[in-house]
């Protein structure tokens, strides 16, 4: 029987939006992957994110985002590792805990500029190929011709986090940007209105 091709989707997800399901759900569609792992990381070793809600809100929205898609699945193994949390340590246990899984690293090509920042970024080349999504602005990325990077067509998205935080702190709604269970979860519960 052929493993399991799964895609790993790693992120804060702070909120989780429109942008990172349509990301996953191109990659099932349009690649051979079957799965999506969305992988919640604690905290980016690179970001000192004072707006980061707490790891059971963003585990909850992420749940309700990918309710009732079989080819999406969270994953919060990072949630119960030491920290910092990094990729190369992650994919590692994946692999290990999941053998009739063909894991595959997501990533986007602005991630693909600081690649060389990662921590062994070489060995994480060699252990799982690297499936890269256009970003905006970013043009001709480094590694492309490493023989494990693979650059796929998927839609540009300019959707972030960030922007959605700051439109629900100013009392704007990023309606669309979110899905209605995601925004209403945020709502009744007040996230992000305080930062």
């Amino acid at each position: 029987m052929d493993s399991v091709k799964t895609g790993l989707l790693f992120g804060s997800f702070n909120p989780v939006h429109t942008g990172h399901l349509i990301i996953a759900q191109h990659f099932v569609e349009q690649t051979d992957m079957d799965q999506v792992w969305f992988v919640l990381s604690p905290q980016n070793p690179f970001k000192k994110d004072t707006e980061l809600l707490d790891e059971n809100g963003r585990r909850e929205l992420l749940e309700l985002a990918i309710q009732g898609n079989p080819a999406f699945a969270l994953c919060d193994a990072e949630l119960t590792m030491s920290r910092p949390s990094y990729t190369i340590r992650t994919v590692k246990y994946l692999m290990n805990n999941h053998p009739g899984r063909d894991f595959r690293l997501i990533i986007g090509s602005d991630n693909l500029e600081d690649f060389h920042q990662w921590k062994d970024y070489r060995e994480l080349m060699d252990l799982v190929p690297i499936v890269v999504y256009p970003r905006p602005g970013v043009v001709d990325p480094p590694h492309l011709s490493h023989p494990r990077v693979t650059l796929i067509d998927a839609p540009l998205l300019q959707i972030s986090s960030s922007n959605i935080r700051q439109q629900i702190a100013s009392g704007k709604s990023p309606r669309y940007l979110l899905p209605d269970k995601v925004l209403n979860t945020i709502s009744a519960r007040a996230y992000y209105k305080g930062i």
